[in-house]
């Protein structure tokens, strides 16, 4: 079942979406050579607390971290560790916010140092793709057209789409209804309605859309070990257009 959010619902997810917002903004700050993944989720868990929420995610399902980091063929999921990035890595950070029992969540794909022309155009164009699917998220459309619009911009790139994961509605739990996938037809799927709040968070790959996962039973890695990059944000679907609740400032 669809939950569908009041303004004083949204508002409450608002407040997460921007504590979250404000978090990758700094977290921005941090990616550079030499750091590793485990310190920048330290960051993350340590800045929620200090304003008064927590990292949803860590212990979902077994999770162990407040965050998913995953860098270059890393698709998602990726643990944090102590390797140290690397000049010219793609880094993803992907968090949930809990701010009064209420959820906000966003990925962000972040080049550490100067990082190639091919990792450039590929971060850009994944971040394009979820503002076109952004676009669609009009109350009387279908989510289809949400997908349909992310597909044909980023195929047209020459980018693959990675099928498996998708976004989701979300509330007081990670995952809700409907879910939202990154590829499909216009005009079919489920009709938007005014007060829903769903996830959109392409993941393009530079090579196939195929995706492993490896022996640690959470990291996905692309299957021919091509780039891949992803953004998301939380959007609340309303009768004045799509609000997007993870904006940064």
């Amino acid at each position: 079942m669809i939950k569908i959010k009041s303004q004083k619902q949204i508002e409450k997810m608002h407040e997460a979406g921007r504590l979250l917002a404000s978090c990758h903004k700094e977290l921005s700050k941090l990616v550079t050579p030499g750091t590793t993944t485990l310190k920048l989720d330290q960051f993350v868990e340590k800045y929620l607390l200090n304003h008064g929420a927590k990292a949803a995610q860590k212990g979902y399902m077994g999770y162990p971290f407040a965050t998913c980091a995953s860098v270059n063929d890393e698709v998602c999921h990726g643990l944090p560790n102590k390797k140290p990035l690397r000049e010219g890595d793609i880094v993803t950070i992907d968090f949930v916010v809990n701010l009064n029992g209420w959820l906000a969540d966003s990925a962000w794909s972040y080049g550490v140092g100067n990082v190639s022309k091919k990792s450039e155009d590929l971060m850009e164009t994944t971040k394009k793709a979820l503002y076109k699917g952004i676009e669609q998220a009009q109350v009387g459309n279908r989510i289809g057209d949400i997908g349909h619009a992310i597909q044909s911009y980023a195929e047209n790139k020459g980018y693959s789409i990675v099928r498996e994961f998708i976004g989701h509605g979300i509330g007081r739990h990670i995952h809700e209804e409907p879910q939202v996938h990154h590829i499909g037809e216009r005009n079919t799927g489920i009709t938007l309605k005014e007060g829903m709040v769903i996830t959109i968070e392409p993941i393009l790959n530079g090579g196939l859309p195929h995706v492993s996962l490896l022996q640690d039973g959470w990291t996905a890695v692309t299957y021919d070990g091509s780039l891949s990059a992803q953004y998301e944000h939380t959007v609340a679907i309303t009768k004045d257009g799509p609000i997007i609740l993870t904006e940064q400032a």
